[in-house]
């Protein structure tokens, strides 16, 4: 009964041993693809930070006065070459969770890669509305500058909020999130702004309308 005892646990462990030493060249040769990407991914990083840099986006959009900060450009350099360092961090992750034999993870990943894509796409989609989301407040600021400072201020802030709205949609509706909302806010945004400039130019114009009605009842009793 012993010996029996004795053969099984040895069996046990003698499986276990075969079975970690076939796993151990997977596990470090999916460890170190981890480590090589991860190197990869940060060098990455850099280099897209140092791209942006050279091309002084940020300096020429502060010198034609789109935005007021080189900071707020920045912002999204760095959400950019974050991007770039994950997208890099997931490719060499994919064969290490393969190696690992967790196919699992890597259809996660997999799904994950083929949606970065979309992230992409939504930070240019973010940049480019908050730049002529500012540009827009600067255009309108000046146009209305004949204007009360407050009212001027008011129309400029309107624009650049009303801007970065519909860019929030946008960056919604590309990342896929909650599509029957997004078109749910559009639709009572444009009908809420409608309803507002008909109620303005309805307040705004009724004496010029009275005095119209005025006129034609003279000339018709006449």
């Amino acid at each position: 009964m012993v010996n029996n005892l004795a053969d099984i646990i040895l069996a046990t462990l003698g499986s276990a041993a075969a079975g970690f030493q076939s796993y151990l060249p997977r596990f470090l040769a999916g460890l170190i693809l981890l480590f090589v990407g991860l190197f990869v991914a940060k060098i990455a990083r850099g280099l897209v930070l140092a791209f942006l840099k050279a091309l002084r986006v940020a300096k020429f959009l502060v010198q034609v006065k789109v935005v007021r900060e080189e900071g707020e450009v920045r912002v999204w350099e760095v959400l950019l070459a974050e991007l770039a360092r994950w997208t890099i961090t997931i490719l060499f992750l994919i064969p290490a969770a393969e190696a690992w034999g967790l196919s699992k993870v890597t259809d996660v990943l997999n799904g994950l890669l083929l949606y970065l894509p979309n992230v992409f796409v939504a930070v240019i989609v973010g940049l480019v509305g908050f730049v002529i989301a500012n540009l827009a407040y600067d255009i309108v600021q000046q146009v209305a500058s004949g204007l009360d400072e407050k009212a001027a201020k008011g129309l400029g802030g309107v624009a650049h909020y009303a801007i970065l709205f519909f860019t929030g949609l946008i960056i919604l509706n590309q990342l896929g999130v909650a599509a029957d909302l997004v078109r749910i806010l559009f639709t009572g945004f444009v009908a809420m702004m409608a309803l507002a400039g008909g109620l303005a130019f309805g307040l705004g114009g009724k004496d010029l309308a009275s005095e119209m009605l005025k006129g034609l009842k003279d000339k018709l009793v006449k």
